[in-house]
């Protein structure tokens, strides 16, 4: 997932933190969700609670400490960025099951047999692979479960398939179709998977930059955020402005140099401000 990285304002900042570093993901909805946190707390908890360490000298000084936020959040966070109105749509290197083989159609187990020995070869590549030889359940109503499911990559076989040598590759991300001969199937997913990789994140940094308006005043910040991210000198934002975004439900999510490196104190005078509506 694309992210914006920056340093929280001392508004947004982890509660009693020197400073709050953060990576910012924009979802589908042009939402921001906070991904991961680092907090640098300073001396400030290991002097309330006492946390001391033993110097080289024998001296006892208080711990600086600091605070790493990554949790379950980024799951939701990648099921946001990159779901579509048909269910999941999950990224190969991450997918716990890559590819699915899905026997359309059987008449004489010659499909199911062709498929088993696929999902051999398949796993046996080191490409997680699952097969679906449930027959009894109609193809279009087992193609839509793992499409619900977001697995990254299926294969789909039927009699005239096997008969032709062949195998139908749908990928999920695009939603798109191509014909593959069977003995080729292997080779093709090898160099279909990191390509998905590749175009989603592209995809997803293209979603992202689309929804970014850079703005010059407040008040065009503050119209530009109520669909998409405003980018905004802070100087033209600042405490008070902050406040006012918040009473219409908008937050600084950030705050970057214009070169994107991080402001080292909170009055950077060329820091520039990211402002979302925020999960």
């Amino acid at each position: 997932m694309p992210v914006i990285v920056g340093r929280k304002t001392a508004r947004e900042r982890f509660a009693g933190a020197a400073n709050t570093m953060t990576c910012e993901g924009i979802m589908r909805d042009a939402k921001a969700l906070q991904m991961g946190t680092s907090h640098e707390l300073g001396q400030r908890f290991s002097r309330a609670f006492n946390i001391g360490y033993s110097t080289a000298d024998g001296t006892v000084e208080h711990c600086w400490t600091t605070s790493w936020g990554a949790s379950t959040r980024m799951l939701g966070g990648l099921i946001m960025c990159h779901g579509d109105d048909f269910g999941l749509v999950l990224p190969p290197a991450l997918a716990p099951v890559q590819v699915v083989v899905v026997v359309a159609k059987e008449t004489d187990g010659t499909v199911t047999s062709a498929a088993s020995a696929l999902v051999d070869e398949l796993n046996a590549d080191g490409i997680r692979t699952r097969l679906d030889d449930n027959v009894s359940q109609g193809f279009g109503w087992r193609a839509t479960e793992w499409d619900l499911q977001g697995v990254p990559i299926r294969v789909e076989m039927g009699p005239r398939d096997v008969a032709d040598n062949a195998a139908v590759l749908y990928r999920r991300d695009t939603r798109k179709k191509s014909t593959v001969a069977l003995r080729g199937v292997v080779d093709e997913v090898r160099v279909l998977a990191p390509r998905i990789q590749g175009e989603m994140l592209a995809a997803a940094t293209a979603r992202r930059d689309a929804v970014i308006s850079d703005c010059a005043t407040l008040a065009d910040a503050r119209e530009a955020a109520q669909i998409g991210v405003a980018r905004v000198p802070w100087a033209s934002v600042g405490e008070a402005g902050e406040a006012d975004l918040a009473a219409v439900g908008l937050t600084v999510r950030c705050l970057q140099r214009g070169d994107g490196s991080l402001p080292e104190h909170d009055d950077d005078a060329g820091a520039i401000a990211y402002i979302a509506r925020a999960y």
